[in-house]
């Protein structure tokens, strides 16, 4: 087999990856779907952090401070949609049979761990999808 270029890398996903035909919510076919690719790249022996975006579940520009709401709010309402995908994700990783940390740097402690550079790291090495 041959040598792999990348021993680590980060995929970016749009929160649309996981929102099906219509276009908003979470299909869960979606993120099974995306946990399938996932799996390829790890059971090469790729070490493998996602960040994905909320836009399936809340668009702040659009949604709402076009209609009067201050762009704080906005904002941390898009930071909760991306931690909703998040856990999606890793509930479709989880079925998959892969381990999984969701971390974030907005305090959720009961669902998702603090960023911490360092953790993030060690997860990575101990082959969880961060």
């Amino acid at each position: 087999m041959a040598e792999l270029r990348f021993q680590r890398v980060l995929l970016k996903l749009g929160g649309e990856s996981l929102a099906g035909e219509g276009g908003v919510g979470i299909d869960p076919k979606c993120a099974a779907e995306v946990a399938q690719k996932v799996l390829h790249v790890v059971n090469l022996g790729v070490q493998v952090a996602v960040v994905i975006g909320g836009g399936n579940l809340w668009r702040g520009m659009q949604n709402g401070m076009e209609h009067g709401m201050e762009r704080v709010t906005a904002d941390h309402m898009g930071m909760l949609a991306t931690i909703m995908n998040s856990l999606a994700l890793q509930d479709a990783f989880e079925s998959a049979g892969m381990a999984t940390r969701v971390m974030t740097g907005i305090e959720v402690r009961a669902v998702a761990e603090p960023y911490i550079q360092r953790r993030a790291i060690r997860h990575l090495e101990k082959g969880r999808i961060v």
